[in-house]
């Protein structure tokens, strides 16, 4: 039986090695809640053995964050970021580092903070960061996100139990979404990695022009990019290394048609954005746009997301994840987009993951657009995935295939 500190430090030592893949010589950016401190020190430890060359780390705080937003001018929040923050992001890319989220924050931290000044951050940080944001979805950096439990985001997934209490049963759940309740956790991933590899393949072999979605609340059509690539499991850089951004991950994903969506799309868990929680909302496409939407709780919420910029009204990526999967079938909602997403088949409104369509890495936003690869300030993933989601397939010369039947993989 594992010790904590054992599952601890095989996670850190997982996030560096299979997730980060941290080469000789690259630097390391984490940022981190206060509340994580322990674990990124053993991140640290750990890249620091593995060749890291510098390990920088930028805490974040949801409290003091909430001051900010409350108490700052309406200036400062729309327009200030500092030269030096967007250099020290540019930077990574520039010279292929990697980057480390650790997510973890209270979903609903930032509840009761007007939706509009949330807005105003996020659309000010995704213009200044673009280029950023940019090379990090075109593959330029190794990132990755993992998760590590807050007081807030555990009493949020266990209300009932003690702080304490939640905060153990939430490092448990987290544990064993990443396969360290598993005898050799690396092994594990890889053969995880292979049988994502396996769908993958047959999808880029299959080349499906259309998606027809189908199941309470939802009936939606997406056409696939005319270029698009499936991918899953790990990613390729453009300096040919790999790395996996998620952990854990269970999808399989690639990039719609900026205009090609059309119908009605319901979510099917909480979704986490800005601070504040979104539930039993819908979309509503025509031609690629979003031309009505509702929520039952986060509305103004949802709004201001949506007017970031106009990006915010496409969709940017296509997701398939079974609901037997092992994060959904733990019966646990975590209220965390990283967990959540992997629970559940989903889309993300706002900018397209450029390495899932061939050869367009180089282009701007402008010809990017141009060929219907959508660009925004923003990415945003929801969950749409349930026991009664059917997806029908369709191909080029009008081959249909059950591709998903009540919510699992059909082929």
């Amino acid at each position: 039986m594992k010790t904590f500190e054992e599952k601890l430090d095989q996670y850190a030592e997982l996030v560096v090695k299979t997730g980060l893949n941290i080469q000789e010589g690259q630097r390391l950016l984490i940022l981190s809640p206060i509340e994580a401190k322990e674990f990124t020190r053993k991140v640290t430890k750990y890249a620091y053995a593995n060749g890291c060359n510098r390990v920088y780390v930028d805490w974040k705080d949801t409290v003091t964050s909430r001051y900010h937003l409350e108490g700052a001018s309406e200036e400062t929040l729309k327009n200030d970021l500092p030269q030096w923050e967007i250099d020290k992001y540019n930077s990574l890319a520039e010279n292929n580092d990697c980057l480390l989220n650790i997510t973890g924050d209270d979903p609903n931290a930032y509840g009761g903070v007007s939706p509009e000044r949330l807005m105003w951050v996020q659309k000010n940080r995704g213009e200044k960061l673009q280029n950023f944001s940019k090379a990090q979805l075109n593959g330029d950096i190794h990132w990755a996100i993992a998760g590590v439990p807050t007081a807030g985001w555990a009493k949020s997934v266990f209300p009932d139990k003690s702080e304490n209490e939640a905060i153990e049963a939430l490092w448990e759940a987290i544990f064993k979404t990443v396969r360290i309740d598993q005898e050799d956790p690396v092994a594990a991933w890889e053969e995880h990695g292979k049988a994502l590899s396996e769908k993958v393949d047959y999808l880029n072999e299959k080349r499906f022009k259309t998606l027809h979605y189908k199941s309470e609340g939802t009936d939606l059509t997406i056409d696939l990019h005319p270029e698009h690539l499936w991918i899953g499991g790990g990613h390729e850089s453009t300096f040919n290394t790999s790395y996996i951004p998620n952990l854990p991950t269970e999808e399989v994903f690639t990039t719609p048609h900026k205009n090609g969506v059309n119908g009605t799309v319901s979510s099917k868990k909480p979704l986490s954005a800005m601070g504040n929680l979104i539930n039993n909302f819908s979309l509503t496409f025509e031609d690629g746009k979003v031309i009505d939407f509702n929520a039952e709780t986060g509305y103004d919420t949802l709004k201001q997301l949506l007017e970031i910029d106009e990006g915010m009204k496409f969709l940017g990526e296509v997701a398939l994840v079974p609901y037997d999967s092992p994060i959904s079938n733990s019966g646990i909602i975590f209220s965390n987009t990283l967990y959540d997403e992997n629970a559940s088949c989903h889309l993300a409104i706002g900018t397209s993951i450029t390495m899932s369509v061939k050869d367009v890495g180089k282009l701007s936003k402008e010809e990017l657009e141009e060929r219907g690869v959508n660009q925004s300030r923003g990415h945003t993933d929801f969950m749409i995935g349930s026991a009664d989601l059917d997806i029908v397939a369709e191909t080029n010369d009008g081959e249909k295939v059950q591709l998903f039947k009540d919510g699992n993989w059909a082929i």
